[in-house]
Parts: C-alpha cells; structure tokens; sequence
C-alpha cells in the first residue's frame, strides 16, 4: 500500500468516525423524545481497483423490531376500542343507577311502593296522596332522563366517528406524501432515518383507529392493510367518508337510512367487531352508535312498556282503551316501543288533582275519603309476577322491582365484562410498548460507544500524523 493510499484509509476512518459521532449525539440528544428511533451504523470496507482503500459508511441502521412494533400498535388499537366500549357502557349503568344508590331506578321503584302503601294506609291524606304521584313521576323523569343519556351517547359517537374519519384521511395522506419523500431520498442517497421516525408517527397515530398490518414495499417506502384485508396505503391513501348528524332519537338507525354509513373509496362496508376496520376505536364508536346505546334503549322501553301495561286496567272510572297511571305521551300506548322512555309520562289528570289517585282518574267529583281500594290496586299491580310483552326484556312473570332489578344487573354485567377487556388491553399495550422502550436508547451504551469512536478517532489521527511524518523525512532527503 502507497503512502497516498494510506492516508486515504485514515481519512476515511476519520470521517466514518465523524459520521458515528453525530449519530452517537443524536441518539441521547433524542433519548426522550417519543416516537424517535435509535440509529447505528452500518460500517463496510471499501474498495478501489480490487484493493481496500480504508472503511465506508454502508447505511445507517433504524434499530425497529418489527414484528413487536405491529403487535404494540394492535394492542393500542384494542386498548382504545375496548376503552370507548367501557366508558359508555359505564355511563348507561349510571344512568340507570347503581345498587344502592338513594337515586337508582330501583331506588324509584322502592320509594313509589312505599308512597302508595302509605297512602294506602291513609287514603283520605293530600299529603300522602302527592308523595305516590311524585314518586311515579321521578320514576317516569328517571327513564326518560337515561333514554336522553343513551341518545346523548349516541350523537357523542356519530360526532366522535366523523373526527376520527377526518383524522383518519389526513394521516392517511400524509403517510402516502412520507412515502413519496422517502423514495425520492432514497434514490438520492440521502439520510432518511427522520423520515422513517415521522412515519412511523403518523402510522401509531392512524393505528389506534383502525388495527394496521404494514408491508414494505421498493426504496423504503410501505403500504399498510387493515387485518381484516382493506388496504389503507398502496401508492396513495385510501378515502374514508361519513357524515354526521348532529341531533339522533332513538327511531333513527343505519339500516332505515337516517344514519350514515361508512365508505372506502367510495363503496360502502360494514363496520362491525370482524369488519375490515374491526379492532379500534373508529369500529368501538359505531358499535357504540348501533348497537350497544340501541340495545339499552330498548331494554328502557320495553320497561317503560311494561309500566304502562302493567298499571293499566285497573281504574274502573276509565275507559278500557284509556291511559293508567302511566302513559305514552298523554296517550294509551300505540305499540310503538321505540323511544317510549322518552315519552312515559304520569297520567295528567293527576295534575292539582292528586285525589284522582284515590278516586279513580276519570272521577269528576270527589268520592269516600276513606276508599283506598283503587290505591291498594296500584300497589298491587307493582308486586305482581306478570310476563313481558317486550322482546328486549328477559323471559318469564317477574313483578316490576324484580324487573328493574334485571335491567341493573345487564347493565351491571356488562360494564363489569367491558371493563375487565379493557383492562387486560391496557394492561398488554402497557407491556408491549415498555418492551418497545427497552429496545430504544440507552445512554448508558451510547457514552460507552462514544469511548470506541474517541479511540478510533484518535487512531486514525496517529495514522495521519505518522504518515505526515514519514513524507516529511522523505522531503528532507
């Protein structure tokens, strides 16, 4: 090797080192920074005519393992969607109020019960009267103020569906324009490693809406798929659409048109748990949309229905076909079931006129102060097993605390079940991303890097002055 040639693998040393000492420096200057990957070199020999001519900088390595980088996305995903499943579904329970609680709806039933035993006891007291029509219009306010907290929930994820489908475009997009960007640097020999880091960003972002499988494709860029097979990224991203409505009532559904569905690039699919976008948060806020909140407006229909039903009959001032204690609306129930929650009511004619109560609701005059039979009815008909006619309550007589009863336990249950879910997927997010962590920077290991550079640099610096040495000898001569 000539004495030019050996100067040349020294500066080349040089620079490699130079080069590793700006990637040492970025490594802990970024060691908090979230979504930053760590860097390592790539070294090669490098070779002039056959012949080493010193050491090159083959590529500089992003330290991603892969196969843990889609499995943590996957747990976020789930993590979210179960999330958003559990928070509603907490939210129905306390609608409708938990065990022991002074404002449940069992709670109501228990304080109407016991307002119509007292004014049982005591027919002739106003008092007593007022307490029994105020406590079936708190349980008729209870049912209708859950109905108006289930269809809250429900417009909260149409709102929340079109956020996420708009969050959803943009970060597809802009992961098509990183790819782009990458190529182009590719081709041109240019670093891409903050490329690859902005990616990788925007991806976990998208990630937590939609479960995403990434596949590599030509000069670094990638394409992305959801498990359930749509693709998201190929060249350009993939176009969601949805459109939101902002006021939603319980007769509006999907299926009868009155609410939007979701497209990709323009077709329709489905947005269910095994759909193609199953598994995040976006397909968690139709489920929540409709499925669950239709669900539990039905189970408080079918209660309001057998509230109505079940106080009906029994005064024999009324007409057969007239409105009991409780109504739809002012009016005898039509058989519409949907949304009657909202529209139970306690019978008006008890308005300024709570002796109605004793003496029938179609009494024009007062009637025998000490009559309490037709309040001994109404009491009655609360603890009596009676089947429902509802299909969204359970089979079976029950008496209507028992039936209350059932509806907080379902309710109960399924909180319980949604919060079990959602703990195990944060729990297993929680691990894979310390586990991802621990893969990252070490600043430990990159001050002990830092030393093997200063060595080599100091190496290559002797090499160059030894060689300065020897040319000089030979000028001297």
């Amino acid at each position: 090797m000539s004495l030019s040639s050996a100067m040349n693998a020294a500066l080349s040393g040089l620079t490699v080192s130079a080069r590793m000492a700006e990637l040492v420096s970025s490594n802990v200057a970024n060691a908090m920074t979230p979504g930053y990957v760590r860097r390592t070199a790539e070294l090669a020999a490098r070779e002039l005519g056959g012949q080493g001519q010193g050491v090159r900088l083959a590529a500089v390595l992003r330290n991603t393992d892969t196969h843990l980088l889609t499995e943590r996305r996957t747990a976020e995903a789930a993590e979210a969607g179960t999330e958003a499943l559990a928070n509603f579904l907490s939210r129905v329970e306390q609608a409708i109020g938990t065990a022991g609680s002074a404002t449940s709806l069992s709670a109501r039933v228990d304080t109407l019960d016991a307002a119509l035993l007292a004014a049982a006891s005591r027919p002739e007291s106003d008092v007593r009267l007022g307490s029994a029509v105020e406590a079936a219009t708190a349980l008729a306010a209870h049912l209708g103020a859950a109905s108006a907290t289930i269809q809250a929930a429900r417009s909260d994820a149409d709102t929340r569906i079109a956020a996420q489908v708009e969050r959803l475009n943009d970060g597809l997009a802009q992961i098509a324009d990183l790819n782009t960007r990458i190529q182009i640097s590719v081709i041109a020999g240019q670093d891409t490693s903050a490329l690859f880091d902005l990616r990788q960003q925007q991806i976990d972002a998208v990630a937590e809406l939609v479960p995403i499988r990434e596949v590599a494709r030509a000069d670094g860029a990638i394409a992305l798929f959801t498990p359930g097979g749509a693709s998201l990224v190929e060249g350009k991203g993939s176009v969601f659409a949805f459109t939101s409505h902002p006021v939603i009532t319980a007769g509006m559904t999907q299926d009868g048109g009155a609410l939007s569905g979701l497209t990709l690039n323009g077709r329709m699919i489905t947005t269910g748990a095994d759909s193609l976008i199953g598994g995040g948060s976006l397909s968690a806020q139709f489920a929540i949309r409709d499925d669950l909140a239709p669900t539990a407006q039905a189970r408080l229909d079918g209660l309001a229905r057998d509230l109505i039903q079940r106080f009906s009959g029994l005064d024999d001032t009324l007409p057969t076909d007239a409105p009991g204690l409780f109504t739809d609306g002012q009016t005898a129930f039509s058989g519409d079931e949907t949304g009657l929650a909202a529209r139970l009511a306690v019978n008006g004619a008890l308005d300024g006129a709570t002796w109605r109560l004793r003496d029938g609701l179609g009494a024009t005059t007062l009637g025998p102060a000490g009559d309490a039979s037709r309040i001994i009815a109404l009491q009655g008909a609360m603890t009596t097993a009676l089947p429902a006619d509802s299909a969204a309550l359970p089979g079976g007589s029950r008496s209507l605390a028992l039936r209350v009863s059932d509806l907080g336990s379902a309710s109960a249950a399924e909180r319980l079940s949604a919060d079990t879910a959602q703990s195990f997927a944060s729990a297993r997010a929680t691990a894979l991303n310390e586990q991802e962590l621990a893969g990252g920077v070490d600043t430990d290991q990159e001050m002990q890097s830092l030393l093997a550079i200063e060595n080599a640099w100091s190496a290559n610096a002797r090499v160059l002055q030894v060689l300065d040495d020897l040319l000089a000898r030979l000028m001297e001569i």
